[in-house]
């Protein structure tokens, strides 16, 4: 019930379209029941042309107080009863129709503005989360929530529970009209109330759990599609496409597995609600056989109550699945809420100070960061003490796994660190506000990322008011405006996901160019050239150079051009920092940089093109 109070909370908003809604499906519900009662007279006045009585009541058997006479509900000139019957039969369906017309319609608004809501922040609320909840959870299954998930919600909240309300209520006073028509007739038919419950809350909480279990499995075939065909070319060029198909045949056979376990449950509920309606019929039949046979009921009225029983019984049968599809919903919220419940490890403070320019330097005292997983605590940095002053350019070098990109990952704060402080200007990273530490920082990583849009808005991203004039300005300094120009329509030309339809060197230019544009005071630099021809790393050798003028840089460095240009150079190893200095001294103090001088950067020739442009940067 937790689940569905929090889903209640988003539709408070619409509270003014579900209450109309309500009361106007409650309307069809009333004249869909009246519209039965009809019969009584129908039978008793007007099909009994004998018949010389002027009265025309609906429930002959009723109380005095609770005893209507069909001339109440039609205009006082009309006296025959023909056309009495005739006149509230027509306007009752035509006021019927409009009622479920403008009921459904409000209903149907209400709970897509709901789920419209509910989608809008559970995806504001993921984007938010820290860099580590991406880490966690893989992108099906993310994909999966916002969009299986949410879409089982919706189909409970909008299609089926306007449905639900109309049939709630065409089954609440049908079942006054079978009481007032049956009397203590209709009383037995509580004897099988708690058959019916009973049976839909069993066959409702396994619903529940299977629908989580389909939804797990449908997110385990979306994490599969995102990965084969984010790396449609790994695939291709290793081969494997059986291997990958297969892959994919066996998570659909388990989501199928899995969808029949739930329809197998499911498919009770009708056939179940059927035997109890016809055996409860049926015993209905034989004991108003006896009243009628007694006097102590008419057939006039003991047809319409049969009749009325019959459409008691639909709502009955059809609530049966309201309740399985309400039950998926709540299962598929689960995942929903468990993403808003998450708890972020990266939280802004009360009150946070805002930076408003970098101006000093970036600090790491006694710095250290692990991670948890579960096979236990992993450390990735030790004891990091380091200090880089504004406008210095630092070369972070290391083997593989040495924690350099961690490092750098920690200054705009998309992990906190688990010991230690990270200084900015004298300011604890954890006592700035998020946005404007970021706002300090630009950053070009090696796995370039761009957006399926043209190239003026990757550019411009996150700045979208930015001038025309400024973006141009932009791509000339990263050395891209040339060939933006020769692009089908220039800076207006959409790319593609992940800017396919450019080169390597042409999507790291554009990188670069929005780097530039941000016009940030600290950078964060992983160079990424070793995939790039000769001509391609020359030109973003270039565009670096200008991107990182008047700039604190922190660069992983990979090219020895751009560890001689640094001002210092921290070498890494396990975690931590064993040597820092200038390039010449390191060569003599330290033995990890002058093996990986050797290894790393001797063996990595200088490109010519690179070389003659580096004295210009």
């Amino acid at each position: 019930m937790k689940g569905f109070f929090r889903l209640l909370r988003f539709g408070l908003p619409y509270i003014f379209y579900w209450l109309p809604g309500v009361v106007l499906l409650a309307a069809v519900g009333l004249l869909d029941a009246l519209r039965l009662a009809f019969f009584v007279p129908i039978l008793g006045v007007v099909l009994r042309p004998d018949n010389s009585s002027n009265s025309m009541p609906l429930f002959p058997f009723a109380p005095p107080g609770w005893q209507f006479d069909m001339h109440q509900f039609v205009p006082p000139r009309i006296h025959n009863a023909w056309a009495v019957v005739a006149f509230a039969l027509i306007s009752s369906t035509i006021l019927k129709g409009l009622f479920d017309y403008a009921g459904t319609y409000l209903v149907n608004y209400a709970g897509f503005g709901t789920i419209t809501d509910l989608r809008n922040r559970l995806y504001e609320v993921t984007l938010r989360r820290s860099a580590s909840f991406f880490q966690k959870h893989p992108t099906g299954t993310i994909l999966s929530t916002l969009i299986n998930d949410v879409d089982k919600v919706q189909n409970a909240v909008s299609t089926v529970l306007g449905d639900f309300l109309q049939q709630f209520f065409t089954f609440l006073f049908t079942a006054a009209l079978v009481i007032a028509l049956g009397g203590r007739l209709s009383w037995l038919l509580l004897l099988f109330v708690p058959v019916v419950i009973t049976s839909a809350r069993r066959i409702g909480r396994s619903v529940r759990t299977r629908t989580r279990t389909g939804q797990d499995k449908l997110a385990e075939i979306q994490n599969i599609l995102h990965e084969t065909v984010t790396g449609h070319r790994i695939v291709k060029a290793f081969n494997t496409e059986l291997a990958e198909v297969l892959r994919f045949e066996n998570a659909a056979t388990r989501l199928l597995r899995a969808n029949l376990r739930s329809v197998r449950i499911q498919s009770i509920s009708s056939p179940l609600m059927d035997t109890i309606g016809a055996i409860a019929i049926a015993f209905l039949l034989w004991i108003g056989r006896n009243e009628i046979l007694h006097g102590r009921m008419t057939a006039e009225v003991f047809i319409p109550f049969i009749i009325a029983l019959f459409k008691l019984y639909d709502p009955v049968r059809r609530f049966a699945s309201y309740y399985n599809s309400f039950q998926q919903a709540l299962g598929a919220s689960i995942s929903i809420f468990a993403f808003f419940d998450t708890k972020d490890e990266v939280k802004e403070r009360l009150r946070a100070t805002t930076l408003r320019q970098f101006k000093q330097s970036i600090r790491f005292e006694n710095v250290g960061f692990s991670y948890s997983t579960e096979e236990g605590e992993h450390q990735i940095l030790h004891n990091v003490d380091l200090a880089v002053p504004s406008g210095e350019m630092l070369a972070l070098v290391g083997p593989s796994g040495a924690g350099k990109s961690t490092l750098v990952n920690l200054i705009p704060r998309f992990f906190d660190v688990t010991s230690g402080r990270i200084l900015v200007d004298g300011h604890d990273l954890r006592d700035l506000t998020l946005g404007s530490l970021r706002r300090q920082v630009a950053q070009v990583t090696q796995e370039t990322i761009l957006f399926n849009d043209t190239v003026r808005n990757n550019i411009a991203y996150g700045q979208p008011d930015a001038k025309a004039e400024l973006v141009e300005q932009a791509a000339r300094n990263a050395l891209a405006h040339d060939f933006i120009l020769r692009m089908p329509q220039g800076y207006d030309t959409v790319i593609g996901e992940k800017g396919f339809r450019l080169s390597g060197g042409e999507r790291q230019r554009i990188a670069i160019a929005r780097a530039l544009l941000k016009n940030a005071p600290v950078l964060i630099l992983d160079e990424a050239t070793s995939a790039l021809d000769a001509e391609s790393e020359s030109l973003v050798q270039a565009a670096l150079g200008n991107l990182m003028q008047n700039r604190t840089v922190v660069v992983i460095a990979h090219r020895l051009g751009t560890v001689r240009r640094a001002n210092r150079i921290a070498v890494l190893e396990e975690g931590r920092i064993t040597a820092i200095g200038a390039h010449e001294e390191l060569l003599s103090t330290s033995p990890t940089y002058k093996r990986l001088y050797q290894l790393q950067f001797m063996d990595m020739p200088e490109i010519n093109g690179a070389a003659q442009l580096e004295p210009a940067l």
